[in-house]
């Protein structure tokens, strides 16, 4: 007899130029036929971002090659619990006649709540995304940490299942008190394949060339929008600080701080060593990756940071403030040295000053980068992701407390013990 098929609805806010690639896979996977319902299709439509500053289209394929429908949002688009209002979800969802349906929506917009009800009114498995790693909010007030620590236990024991994103992510929920059979680590991808394609046709030394670098000098990337919490200005004064000679910065991304960040430059002296490059879209990344050899994200809230699975793929080493959830699952396994405690300017100076003073070891980290990305690849997602569903569903329809259920068969409990604790 074959195993049963299931039908499964994945519900995106929007479109995310990483996760389209896992939507693809999802859709050749013959355990399960996936429809994916948007909210907005904002990243595959030209729209403002206010983070960048600017109006953004991703420029590769965000629809192609998955089954996927608009939800119409009536919502005001802002970020805000009726930021997000598609009440046409409840239609889809009860006449969709779904085993499961998994929510990339957080609980603060109202559609999280309809996504919820519809598919516990007709019965389907209900699975919620997290991709948080603690309960610190992005903004540091203490009254949202006290109603997160209140209220997420209660919140996450709605979902008949929690699929998490990274180990940090895990161990958070796990403290929350929900099992850890209930959990499933389906690791944050982007499409390596795509990436490494992409970093194999690029003329490395042609593309530092053009950016005035010598074969002999550290070519060191921020890559990310240029707001308070990724800390760009903590990369500059560490770079001005280590007192290379032979580096340069580059700054791809825009934001509110590129004023202050090259005015900053201008005074500490470090202006003909600093590029920056706006905005740089998907197309043209691969490029910029390949040609630097560190890539730095010091932000204060990351609660994963796919910029770094990027640079891997493309062979530049990474380096990561401890409140990145990559730090954990990607740039401590190349080298425990690479992560700093964030806000640490001397700590960061010290390890952009050591990489770009030894050639060879810098090397070694990029070979050593490219081999645990291939770890952490679409592959471990899809199989985790297919487990989720099935122990989702299997247990809902036997029933199931906060005490241990009894999983299926080759079930994600034993393959997600596997990833780094």
């Amino acid at each position: 007899m074959s195993e049963k098929r299931y039908r499964v609805l994945f519900v995106a806010s929007h479109a995310v130029q990483y996760q389209a690639p896992v939507f693809r896979r999802l859709a050749a996977e013959p355990a399960i036929d996936i429809q994916v319902a948007y909210c907005t299709l904002k990243g595959a439509e030209a729209a403002h971002d206010p983070e960048f500053g600017a109006s953004v289209q991703w420029d590769v394929p965000l629809l192609d090659g998955y089954p996927w429908t608009h939800v119409p949002n009536c919502g005001s688009g802002k970020e805000s619990f009726f930021g997000l209002l598609n009440p046409g979800l409840w239609k889809l969802i009860r006449k969709g006649n779904y085993d499961a349906v998994v929510s990339y929506v957080g609980y603060v917009r109202a559609t999280f709540w309809i996504t919820y009800l519809a598919s516990k009114s007709c019965g389907a498995a209900f699975l919620s995304g997290c991709d948080q790693g603690s309960l610190e909010p992005r903004d540091g007030k203490a009254w949202k940490r006290i109603i997160k620590k209140l209220a997420w236990p209660l919140l996450y024991r709605l979902a008949d299942h929690v699929v998490v994103s990274s180990t940090s992510a895990r161990r958070l929920i796990r403290s929350l008190g929900i099992h850890e059979e209930r959990i499933s680590l389906t690791p944050l991808v982007v499409d390596n394949d795509w990436w490494l394609a992409r970093s194999a046709e690029i003329n490395r030394w042609s593309v530092r060339q053009s950016l005035g670098a010598s074969p002999s000098d550290t070519i060191i990337l921020f890559c990310a929008k240029l707001q308070p919490w990724k800390r760009p200005l903590d990369l500059l004064r560490a770079f001005a600080r280590a007192g290379t000679c032979q580096s340069f910065l580059l700054i791809a991304g825009e934001g509110p701080l590129r004023a202050e960040l090259e005015k900053n430059a201008a005074s500490l002296g470090v202006s003909s060593r600093v590029r920056f490059l706006g905005f740089v879209n998907q197309s043209q990344l691969p490029a910029v990756y390949t040609a630097s050899d560190l890539m730095v994200l010091p932000s204060e809230f990351e609660p994963f940071g796919a910029v770094v699975n990027e640079a891997m793929c493309c062979g530049c080493v990474p380096v990561a403030s401890d409140s990145c959830g990559a730090a954990r699952d990607l740039v401590a396994p190349v080298s425990a040295d690479l992560v700093f405690p964030c806000g640490d300017i001397e700590a960061l100076a010290k390890i952009l000053r050591d990489t770009s003073s030894n050639r060879t070891r810098l090397q070694a980290l990029a070979r050593a980068a490219l081999a645990h990305i291939q770890t952490w690849s679409p592959r471990e997602n899809i199989a985790r992701t297919v487990d989720a569903i099935r122990i989702a569903v299997t247990c809902k329809r036997s029933g199931y407390s906060d005490a241990a259920p009894a999983l299926p068969r080759g079930s994600a409990a034993s393959s997600t013990q596997k990833l780094p604790e």
